[in-house]
């Protein structure tokens, strides 16, 4: 296990150097002239190149990456071209927490509802029940989710908020970023319940396909499980039924349900774009979608790098559990 550890450790800066790499050549393929964003469509062609130049893309490819890499390494992500004032990293540091709240608050309503329906759907399996939870896993993987926000805002608009993840009528103080969190660190009880309040309608609409998928997954897992010998045998030494399978069956069956939550954690991440922009929440989706909007392709690569980045971790942190859910996971040996 330690070995294993290390040696994913070590990988991960490699990793990381590549995603920079993909990042970067993205943004020198991407359609559209920095110059122009900047100085406009009709300016001229030797304010463009002295632009140019003084940006660096003018240089070779290799030399403006090597540049590219020291900021990076130096903590900065670039400026965007048109907006004045804050750097990419302030931007993103100011809209990746809320993309983590709805994002965990979206798994959190997936990972309980999936397990729930696809346990329910193995133990009875080929019944009414079976038939029912899969029925509703069905629409959550094929409902689009800007429809279904949609929905959700024409049959709740009137009891909850449809934009936004505070009210105007509040002020609050950053501590963490994390709206709900710091609603709750400055005792404001209203404060605390306007932000859930505002959280819940994306929230809904976002777990709806991992809440599909982790049903299905679930319920295959299950099904295999449930068949095991030592299931068998736990019945007939007379083992509760809800023991057998929460405390037996379900822990034998994790090992491709925690690798489907941590993969979708890692999309909703940074699949979250239509969810913010039906609801207008201010995180990394939105931000990601204004840049698209404006050829801002310093806060776009930057945006992408700090995702991607976190999608790696993510799933790191997701191999690591294994072997604390799986204890005949032998990663020393792998």
């Amino acid at each position: 296990m330690t070995a294993y550890v290390l040696r994913r450790l070590l990988l991960l800066p490699v990793v990381l150097w590549a995603v920079s790499l993909v990042v970067f050549v993205l943004m020198r393929v991407v359609p559209g002239d920095p110059t122009v964003s900047i100085l406009g469509e009709k300016a001229k062609e030797a304010d463009r190149k002295a632009l140019r130049e003084r940006m660096g893309l003018d240089k070779p490819l290799p030399v403006q990456y090597a540049i590219y890499l020291g900021k990076l390494l130096q903590g900065d992500l670039g400026r965007p071209y048109k907006a004045a004032g804050d750097t990419v990293a302030q931007e993103i540091r100011r809209r990746l927490p809320p993309t983590i709240e709805l994002t965990l608050a979206a798994m959190a309503i997936a990972v309980l509802g999936g397990l729930a329906l696809g346990i329910f759907s193995a133990v009875y399996k080929n019944t009414w029940v079976d038939y029912l939870s899969m029925s509703v896993a069905l629409a959550g993987v094929s409902v689009p989710i800007f429809w279904l926000g949609l929905l959700l805002i024409l049959a709740f608009g009137r009891f909850l908020p449809i934009g936004g993840n505070l009210g105007v009528e509040f002020f609050l103080e950053p501590r963490t970023g994390f709206v709900i969190l710091d609603a709750a660190l400055a005792g404001e009880g209203e404060m605390f319940r306007d932000a859930l309040l505002h959280l819940l309608m994306p929230a809904v609409a976002l777990a709806t396909i991992p809440l599909a998928m982790t049903a299905r997954i679930t319920r295959a897992s299950m099904l295999e499980v449930l068949g095991s010998d030592y299931i068998r045998t736990a019945r007939a030494k007379g083992a509760a039924p809800w023991r057998v399978i929460t405390r037996h069956a379900l822990r034998n069956a994790l090992i491709p349900i925690v690798t489907l939550v941590g993969l979708e954690f890692g999309y909703l991440l940074g699949g979250a774009v239509l969810t913010e922009t039906v609801f207008d929440w201010p995180g990394m989706g939105t931000y990601i979608l204004h840049s698209v909007q404006n050829t801002e392709h310093e806060s776009i690569g930057g945006a992408v790098l700090v995702l991607s980045s976190t999608f790696v971790v993510v799933n790191l942190a997701v191999d690591l559990l294994y072997a604390f859910i799986d204890p005949r996971v032998r990663y020393g040996h792998a």
